[in-house]
Order: C-alpha cells, then structure tokens, then sequence
C-alpha cells in the first residue's frame, strides 16, 4: 500500500535527522512508518502512493478552510505578480494587523513573525525586558514552541524549577522558567508568594497534551493573580487563535491576557506567527524600545494576503457556527458509540478543534492525560489509517475539523470507529 512512501522514507533518513523535519512526523509512537504526501485538496490528503485519506489533522490546525482552498490559491496567484517578499513595509502587513486588533480587543499592536514558536520566544522576551524580571511560569504540557526556555519538566517537587526535558537546553536557563500543574491554582499562588514573576504563559485551552479545556475558574484567577503581581499575563493562541472560535479562546473565557501569540490559522497556509497585546507593552520592542526582535520574512507579502483571505472567509456569518456542529457531529458520534460499547473513550471538541481520550476518567491536566491507554489508541490509529483516515499519530495531540469535511465524511469515519470499536 504504501511502496513509494517507504522507498521515500528511506531516502529521508539518509539526510534528514530521523527522516523527517518535524518529530511527530516520524509515527514513532504509533509503531509504524510515516507516508509521503504528493497532494492535498479539500478535507484529503492524497499520498505518494495514490491512496485518499481523510485528513484530521489539516496541517496541525492551520488548513480550517480544508487544503488548497480556491480563493486562497486566487489571492496567492495575484499576490505572486507583485513579487515574493521584499524585506520591507507593504500595505498588507499593516491591513492584518488592523484585523487582528479589531478581531482582539485585547491587543493593541501586534508584530508578524513566520512561526508559532518565534511568536511565543519573543512573547516572553518582551514580558522580561518589560518587567525586568528574568523567571517565568509555564503549565506542564503545554506546548509553546521548540525555545529553550520552553523545553523544561517540572522539578521533582510540585512547583519547583525546571529541568531540561532536551538536550542542548542550558541548566542555568532552565532555572529561569517554572513549571506546575495545568488547571492547578493553588500550585501558581505558591510560585507567585516565592518568586517574581515576568510572565505566566498559559494555552487557555491546550492542545498538545491532547484537546484540555482550561477550567474557568483557573483562567480567571490567573488574570487576577497576573493584575495584582504585575505579571504580564500571555495566553498562546497559536492553536486556538481563529480555530476554537473567531477570537480564539479568550473570547469564550471573556479574559483580556496582556500578550497574545498567534499562528496556523492566521497564515492561510503559509508560515506566519504574531504576538501583540497592550501598548504599553508592544511599544518596548525595538526600535521604539529595547528589546529586540526581527525577521527578514516577517510580514511575508504573500503571507499576508493569505491571511487576509482566510480572515475575510472565516468571518462570515455563521462559518465558526457551521464549523463546531460538523465537530460536535464526530464527537458526539464517538461518545455515543463509546457508550453502546461499553469501552472506555470519550471526545470533546469547540469549534473545529476536538480530542479523543482513552480513558473513561475527566481529563484536565498531563497528569490525567499520561494515564490513558496507549496500546488502545495505537490500536485505533492503526486502524483508522488503513481505512484511509488519518489522525494525530499521537495520543497527545488535537485533531481538526475543516470547515471542507462534509457529513459523508463524519459519517464514514463513525462507521470505521465502530467497526473497530466493536472488535
């Protein structure tokens, strides 16, 4: 079945670490090789061997309009004609921060970067440089971006220092960052009493530990906690953002975080990321103030408009309303055949973000989620994959919805999940 996609792998590994330029890439913790895409269109994947698959993962959040979406290909056309990047100011850049401030009422100025993870380094750089504190609070199993002062486990007591959970990351810089339990907020006002914060860095709902929902007594005293310590407060949307609802999370929390970071979605396709919040704060980054950050691609022309498209499609009346009952129809259906079965599974999903569990226990932090049955997920993975669908090849990872999956597809995917389920 999947020749070419092995003959590729192998060629891969020869000058490639691992065969692959992103780790999850690999499907080593699902036991098995990874295929090759040659294409995308719509809700599929379709790989070097000609096999169509339906996709829930959608380029890890960032295709919520579905692969290859005609007016996105329309705009990167026309935008192509007026060149590919220039290094310099365009109007486009200045168009889609006016969106995002208008979109978020929590930011007010905003920076382009071309990554998640840029956006989230200089997110807590600027918190630093702003505060004039060098410790941060981070949430274990959240997920920020492959910096080093994000490569940290908790210590070897409840909210204690880091250590390094990579090597390369300097113990001394792992110091700097401490990590507790997610939806723990007892564990943060221990931190807060002991050290000086720069920044709590938080997803409101996390997305890399599987889909977590943030309890919303958790989220507000953290804002609370933030306002009374002068600690800026960052909330990484780079899942969530234009995912889980138009305003990203903190629109259905209702929390204005000082600093916001921003990605996937808002790029249409393309590498963008972007972090903003309050002016006070923004207006720190050079050149207006000391910290530094830059990036040649930032603002990316083609970008731009990419993001624009996307922003433009995605605000329509309706779309996030269409998006979430399209979800709520595959985790839904995943319940209600867990529960006819009898087996320990359930889904949870907003907007066009969702997350399966194997286990019959409430999910809420890396703890509970590091109890769920992995032989049984690597089972269904498997499974799924041989009947052309294709999931997060972790149990630690969201799936994604595209607003291109129909209600044929939610309901092959079902009929597969009960075959399966049944066994």
């Amino acid at each position: 079945m999947n020749k070419k996609s092995l003959k590729l792998y192998a060629r891969a590994k020869k000058v490639i670490p691992g065969g692959v330029n992103s780790p999850v890439r690999a499907f080593l913790s699902v036991n098995q090789k990874p295929f090759f895409v040659k294409k995308a269109h719509g809700q599929y994947l379709v790989d070097e061997d000609n096999n169509k698959i339906i996709d829930y993962i959608g380029s890890w959040g960032a295709q919520i309009l579905g692969h290859g979406h005609s007016k996105i290909k329309n705009t990167l056309t026309a935008s192509l004609r007026k060149g590919i990047t220039y290094g310099a100011p365009c109007s486009r850049e200045v168009e889609l921060a006016e969106r995002i401030t208008k979109i978020y009422p929590s930011i007010n100025k905003v920076r382009m970067v071309s990554s998640g993870t840029e956006a989230t380094m200089s997110a807590i750089r600027l918190a630093r440089g702003y505060t004039g504190r060098n410790k941060i609070l981070k949430f274990n199993g959240c997920y920020h971006g492959h910096g080093d002062s994000f490569l940290i486990k908790a210590g070897s007591g409840a909210a204690t220092f880091g250590v390094p959970n990579s090597l390369g990351v300097p113990p001394g810089l792992a110091k700097e960052t401490i990590s507790t339990n997610f939806n723990d907020i007892e564990s943060v006002k221990k931190v807060v009493k002991k050290y000086k914060l720069a920044c709590i860095i938080v997803e409101p709902i996390a997305g890399n530990m599987n889909f977590i929902r943030s309890d919303e007594n958790f989220l507000h005293e953290l804002r609370t906690i933030c306002s009374e310590n002068d600690i800026v407060l960052i909330f990484d949307e780079v899942m969530t953002g234009f995912r889980v609802a138009l305003g990203g999370a903190q629109s259905l929390y209702s929390i204005k975080p000082d600093l916001t970071t921003l990605g996937k979605v808002l790029g249409g396709g393309l590498p963008v990321g972007a972090f903003g919040g309050k002016s006070k704060i923004m207006n720190q980054l050079s050149p207006d103030g000391g910290v530094y950050q830059a990036g040649t691609l930032s603002g990316n022309p083609l970008a731009m408009d990419a993001g624009l498209k996307t922003l433009d499609l995605i605000s329509k009346k309706n779309y996030f309303k269409n998006l979430e009952k399209i979800t709520r129809q595959l985790t839904d259906g995943i319940n209600e055949l867990s529960r006819k079965y009898n087996k320990k599974i359930y889904a949870d999903s907003q907007g066009g973000m969702f997350g399966i569990y194997f286990t019959d226990k409430k999910v809420v932090n890396y703890e509970s989620i590091s109890k769920s049955d992995i032989k049984k997920f690597i089972q269904f993975f498997k499974f799924m994959l041989k009947n052309k669908i294709y999931f997060a090849p972790s149990a630690y990872e969201a799936g994604f919805v595209s607003s291109a999956h129909t209600a044929n597809n939610i309901n092959y995917t079902l009929d597969i999940f009960e075959k399966w389920i049944k066994n």
